[in-house]
């Protein structure tokens, strides 16, 4: 991943040079050929070629001119489609490597940067070693451990906790806020909360991340204070997973007609790329077996349940739509399967 962010090229056994474009840098780099996710093939009208016809495979992508940075950028980036519009025309090429351009799609994913490498460019430089097993270490839960605890007396209770979680294998750190003195025989209310910065910290109208922790900590402060407790479980997996920057991207595809999960597929990444498991981990950790789980999304329900964490009851959380957020809240509803009434 920090290979990755300081735009330097990758080498994975069996593969040919990978560089990714977004962060990439040097004069005179340029390569014949890009790879890209097979949503942003869909996008520059290769869904018809035969290469790139199999959904969810990545495409390598040839044009008639070779790839040099700029146009290498302005192909990966769709949220840049309305500036220029006109790309190609491109042909899809058979793809012999399909299991390291695959761990390679990934690997940006996790970086948090777009899904897009120039392909055994000239002028790239030395390659880092990579191997696409790595991949299974990064996404391993069992790797995640409590860093260190403190009391943080907060404004929804003064008797809270933080936990912070952190893994050999991630930059990202993990909390829980814990909330209310832990009761046997009490089973806890957890709300499991994804990172937002636009709307946990700055108030965005387009979501309701905002609202929803507000509601979550006040909910389990309530608890508290009929004598049980509860934990809100701080996930950083900023857009559902995608990383901030690339959600901001999806923002500007929102604005241009997109829903958020169109928006996110057709950045080529996944509409849910958030890791669960992670999620389940930090409860085990906190010797936390059984849970009333405050949320209105069946699938968080399901992952606890397949990483063995009995959930007693889905607590819902309704939050009245706004302005800006109706159509969002609708698509969760409607596209995701949330139970929003």
């Amino acid at each position: 991943m920090d290979a990755l962010r300081h735009g330097w090229p990758l080498a994975l056994p069996g593969a040919p040079v990978l560089q990714p474009v977004e962060t990439a840098f040097g004069e005179g780099l340029a390569a014949g050929s890009m790879l890209v996710s097979a949503s942003r093939a869909a996008t520059l009208k290769l869904a018809n070629q035969r290469e790139a016809a199999v959904p969810g495979t990545p495409v390598l992508l040839r044009g008639a001119d070779p790839f040099d940075l700029s146009a290498a950028q302005t192909v990966a980036d769709p949220s840049r489609d309305l500036a220029s519009p006109l790309k190609g025309p491109f042909k899809a090429m058979p793809l012999h490597w399909r299991a390291q351009a695959t761990a390679a799609l990934e690997l940006a994913r996790i970086a948090g940067i777009l899904p897009a490498f120039l392909v055994d460019p000239s002028g790239a430089g030395e390659a880092q070693a990579v191997f696409a097993q790595d991949i299974g270490a990064l996404m391993n839960p069992s790797r995640l451990q409590i860093a260190t605890r403190a009391r943080l007396p907060v404004e929804a209770l003064e008797d809270a906790e933080i936990i912070a979680f952190r893994s050999t294998d991630d930059i990202r750190e993990h909390a829980a806020l814990v909330i209310g003195q832990r009761t046997e025989g009490r089973v806890p209310l957890v709300r499991l909360h994804s990172e937002c910065l636009t709307g946990d910290v700055f108030g965005s109208l387009k979501c309701d991340c905002g609202p929803q922790l507000d509601a979550a900590l006040a909910a389990i402060a309530e608890e508290a204070q009929r004598g049980g407790w509860g934990a809100v479980l701080y996930m950083r997996q900023e857009g559902r997973g995608i990383g901030l920057v690339n959600k901001l991207r999806a923002y500007r595809l929102q604005d241009q007609g997109f829903d958020t999960l169109d928006a996110n597929t057709r950045l080529g990444l996944p509409a849910e790329a958030r890791d669960f498991p992670v999620a389940a981990r930090m409860l085990e950790l906190m010797g936390v077996g059984r849970v009333r789980l405050l949320t209105n999304n069946p699938e968080k329900v399901a992952a606890f349940e397949a990483a063995g964490i009995t959930v007693t009851e889905r607590v819902s959380l309704a939050l009245a739509p706004g302005v800006h957020n109706h159509h969002y809240l609708a698509t969760k509803r409607d596209r995701a399967g949330h139970l929003i009434p």
